[in-house]
């Protein structure tokens, strides 16, 4: 008989630890991610620099307003509007950069204008 009431809390702990170690896992391998990407020397170099508002709008009406509209507010693309608010800085630099979210275009600035761009955006 107390056999029977023990087998259900050792079974109860033995989820709880799984469960534990799943989100454990499953965090270390998101830290693992972003630092992976907050070392990539282009993302270090970005970040180092000092952006240019004006130059900056210039490459988005250049190469973005075509598709997120003259004030990053919607057309095809997103609305960029508070995009700061959704995205870190790094996120940012590699939705540009990666291609990986189509239609939007594999778009490869040099590093200045990256931190530019970057720059007006944060301002939006």
């Amino acid at each position: 008989m107390d056999n029977q009431i023990i087998q259900p809390s050792i079974l109860a702990q033995r989820i709880i630890l799984i469960i534990v170690l799943c989100i454990l896992i499953i965090g270390v391998t998101i830290l693992g991610i972003y630092w992976h990407r907050v070392s990539d020397p282009y993302v270090q170099e970005v970040l180092s620099l000092p952006g240019d508002v004006t130059k900056g709008n210039a490459i988005f009406q250049i190469n973005c307003a075509g598709c997120h509209g003259l004030g990053a507010d919607i057309n095809v693309g997103p609305s960029l509007q508070d995009i700061p608010r959704r995205k870190s800085k790094v996120g940012i630099i590699y939705q540009v950069i990666s291609g990986k979210t189509p239609p939007m275009p594999k778009f490869q600035p040099n590093s200045q204008e990256m931190a530019d761009l970057l720059t007006y955006l944060e301002q939006l």
